[in-house]
Order: structure tokens, then sequence, then C-alpha cells
């Protein structure tokens, strides 16, 4: 099942448990939390990135009872949720650039959602490319105001802003080897004008990037960086293998800045 099979699948996928014990004659069940993808009919072989491994049956959300027939049960999600998501970012329809992010009108939507970034050159030897390495929502939950923010604002400002602003800037930058400098006031850290005008021109040449909308994306962002190998997120992202390296690059830039003087 390539990628393009399970896009046109989307209308007859859903969440759902694969048998993996047999007690007494009745399938015991869990959450296949690796395998996202399932046709409607129940003998099928459900195909991951490296594998297809074959189950002789699931059920649709529900769990199952003693005789082996799906029961009805209030806690299990009915919509395609973590799955179409999962789908939409490591392995989009397309993916966009920056000159193609940054024109007027932008194909970006001004609305709430996730945001995925692939790289076609990695900007660490030991990231591979043509990947997905981060996500990002927009906007953030704010308990004491309404953010302004969406997917357009947010991934036109990765483009072009500042690493005082973006996060995602601030990572790459440092993992390219641009000097992180104290700004104005120098409480403000960025890579200056040089700097984050070379990390852009990268960022053009090699960053592209998806989006999926969702209202409330605040409310899934633990669980893609939970169940995606995304390298270049730090935060809720300490099980990651590359936690550790990034998390001392960008300290050991901070110190650094902090040594300079501040940048005009």
């Amino acid at each position: 099942m390539d990628a393009a099979q399970r896009r046109g699948m989307w209308t007859a996928c859903v969440p759902y448990r694969a048998v993996t014990t047999v007690n007494n004659g009745a399938p015991k069940s869990r959450w296949a939390a690796d395998l996202s993808w399932c046709e409607s009919r129940s003998d099928l072989s459900v195909s991951t990135a490296d594998h297809v491994r074959p189950y002789k049956a699931v059920v649709f959300g529900l769990p199952w009872d003693q005789r082996g027939q799906p029961v009805a049960c209030g806690n299990q999600p009915t919509d395609l949720g973590g799955s179409v998501v999962h789908a939409a970012l490591t392995e989009p329809d397309r993916l966009w650039s920056a000159q193609e992010v940054l024109v007027r009108p932008s194909p970006v939507p001004a609305a709430a959602g996730v945001y995925g970034w692939h790289f076609e050159k990695a900007p660490c030897p030991d990231l591979d490319a043509g990947r997905l390495l981060y996500v990002g929502i927009a906007p953030r939950y704010m308990a004491n105001r309404t953010s302004t923010q969406n997917l357009r604002k947010r991934v036109r400002y990765h483009y072009r802003g500042n690493a005082a602003g973006s996060t995602l800037r601030l990572t790459l930058g440092c993992l390219l080897g641009i000097e992180l400098r104290r700004v104005g006031s120098g409480k403000r850290m960025t890579f200056g004008k040089a700097g984050e005008a070379t990390l852009s021109q990268w960022m053009a040449e090699n960053a592209r990037v998806c989006w999926i909308e969702r209202d409330e994306p605040w409310t899934m962002e633990s669980e893609l960086i939970s169940q995606l190998d995304l390298p270049l997120n730090l935060d809720q992202n300490r099980h990651n293998l590359f936690h550790g390296r990034l998390t001392e690059v960008r300290s050991q830039a901070r110190r650094r800045a902090r040594e300079l003087a501040v940048s005009a």
C-alpha cells in the first residue's frame, strides 16, 4: 500500500484495534498505535513504512466482546484523528517552498492547525534529509487571552523572521554553526542581520513545509511528539535520541552569545 493509495483511502480508514492474541477462542486486542491505516474489510494486510504485517481482523474504533464481536465503547475515538494528521505530515501530497509560501496571496491558510518541516538537506550530518524533522502548531493554547497566531503567520515567520521568535530558526541556525548574538537591549538573541539572512537563504534552498488544518491543535501536540520521530523538537521530546545533542548545541550557542558584546 503506497502513499497515494493511503491518501485515497482516507474516507475508508478509521482508528482500529488489531488482534494480537487469542484467549479461550476470543480475540484479545490492544490499540495498534504504530499502524495507522486499515481498509473497511475484515481480512487485510496493513503496510507500514518498512514492512507489511498481516492482521486477520480489525475492529473499527471498538473493542471486542467475548464472542469476538465489536461492542460500543464511549471512550474510543470515532473519527480519523491522529491517523490522518500523521500521514498528512509524514507523507504529504506536496511540500511548499519559501518562494511559494511568501507570495501574496499565500497558499497557507489563515487558520488553526499543525505544520511539519521536511529538509532536502539536513542541518546536521547526523540527521536524515528528505523526511519530517519538526512539527509545530498554531495557535498555542493561551489560558489568559486569545492567540492571534495561525498557520499562515507562523509558517511565514519561520521562513523570514528571526531566532528570537522562532524556535525552529534558533535550532537550525545553531546546528548550522551560525553565530548567535545578543541584540537590542541584550535580552534577545538572534543571529544578527547577516546571520538571519544567511539562515533564510539556507531555508529557502532546503526547507519545505506542509500543514493540515485542525481546530485546537494543542490537543494533538503531545501525541504527535510521542508517536513521531521529530529530532528538531525539544519540548516534550526527551525520549528522542537527538534531544541531548540538540540541547547541548543550543546551550553552547547561548553561552557563547553571553560572552560577546551586544550586537547592533
